[in-house]
């Protein structure tokens, strides 16, 4: 199956870039390029794109509240956005988590790598590495003045075992590594986690961890919760 990929990035030497990485694969296709991002919005809905690489800073509608505007599409809800950063930690990645993004890329990344970025997004997975959440957490959810908590009470619906894995999810552990850790199968993992985001409306990982943080399930610099 191909992934069919849009770009949105203001500047036309990385889209130019960029679509000669993506189309140099057999199993991805560009299907379009967005120079902001009224663009990429329009394209999305026109384009069908599988996977949208969307930069943050562009100018008229930013990246951010193009992801917004993507996410809350209920017609594009196959649809994933990758962050493109200069930095892998910028002041907009925890908003453009929240707004729906399914993980970030800084554009410093090799070749292979932004392949790969590409295929997990397409896949429904994540890209969070252990190193990224820890230092996005710490740096911005963290401070008071931007992390919007909320109640514990949305947690209630989960089971002991969900909970458990959801810290893990936080930390940015795959579902193999978690499934390690817990001696459990990465198919029993797999299974908690989509019934996580189910019963918690997140729609994928990323949210996960968000959620995670925000509803004090795991702090910074904290103990993982244990089971009741």
């Amino acid at each position: 199956m191909t992934v069919r990929v849009l770009i949105a990035d203001d500047q036309a030497l990385l889209r130019d870039a960029f679509r000669v990485l993506l189309d140099s694969a057999p199993d991805l296709e560009v299907v379009g390029e967005a120079a902001d991002g009224h663009e990429a919005v329009e394209l999305a809905r026109d384009r069908r794109a599988d996977v949208v690489l969307m930069d943050i800073r562009m100018p008229g509608l930013d990246g951010l509240t193009a992801t917004r505007l993507i996410c809350a599409d209920e017609d594009l809800a196959g649809v994933r956005v990758l962050i493109l950063t200069t930095f892998e930690i910028d002041d907009y990645v925890v908003e453009a988590l929240r707004a729906g993004a399914s993980g970030f890329l800084g554009k410093g990344a090799a070749a292979h790598e932004l392949l790969d970025a590409v295929r997990l997004v397409a896949a429904g997975e994540a890209l969070l590495s252990p190193n990224a959440v820890k230092g996005l957490i710490s740096r911005f959810l963290a401070q008071p003045e931007r992390a919007v908590e909320t109640s514990p009470v949305r947690l209630e619906t989960l089971t002991d075992r969900e909970r458990e894995v959801l810290a893990l999810v936080a930390t940015g552990l795959t579902n193999d590594e978690i499934a390690d850790t817990l001696h459990l199968s990465p198919l029993t993992v797999k299974t908690h986690v989509n019934r996580s985001m189910t019963k918690l409306g997140a729609r994928d990982r990323a949210q996960l961890v968000v959620v995670a943080y925000e509803t004090g399930l795991v702090r910074v610099g904290g103990a993982l919760p244990r089971p009741r």
